[in-house]
């Protein structure tokens, strides 16, 4: 499965669900060392701010961020879990853990993986620019775009709650 939480509970969800893979998206000035609990090469961290387009920031969302992370998570062997988190748990975070389910399902499943997302968790605001990244480097011809556009900006909350995200569609 996929975890999903604010940085605030990284520690906690380590120690309880003894994740293999780390995935820590935060702005270059807040970026963490990798946390006791998790190998070193097991932690990928994607320096970038959360922001909706490229030009409202320095270190925006890019190609390359979610190229990493389409690779990581393709070498990652899902025998335990993989968490990924940001500063609150709602939208690089969201947008991360999307991006990975939708790369491990065949095109087509963009709608149900988002919808799944949604009720799982209700404030989730997957960040649009990743999205848009990864729907183009997925060639998914806009699809991953629509389908979270199409389940609403979420819920506002300061901070998100832990989520869990089964990789099998039929669980999701």
């Amino acid at each position: 499965m996929i975890l999903v939480t604010p940085l605030s509970e990284i520690e906690n969800t380590i120690r309880l669900y003894r994740p293999s893979h780390l995935v820590t998206l935060l702005s270059p000035e807040h970026m963490i060392e990798t946390p006791q609990g998790i190998a070193c090469e097991n932690h990928l961290r994607l320096a970038m701010n959360d922001v909706p387009e490229a030009w409202g920031s320095e270190a925006p969302p890019a190609e390359h961020h979610i190229a990493s992370l389409l690779n990581f998570g393709r070498d990652w062997p899902a025998e335990a879990p993989m968490l990924v988190h940001c500063w609150a748990g709602i939208s690089r975070s969201t947008a991360a853990a999307y991006i990975l389910l939708c790369d491990r399902h065949e095109p087509g499943a963009e709608l149900e993986i988002a919808r799944a997302l949604r009720f799982r968790a209700p404030h989730a605001c997957p960040n649009p620019l990743m999205v848009r990244l990864a729907d183009d480097l997925l060639t998914r011809g806009g699809r991953m775009i629509d389908a979270v556009a199409s389940i609403g900006r979420g819920v506002i909350v300061a901070e998100g709650e832990r989520i869990e995200l089964p990789i099998a569609l039929n669980e999701l």
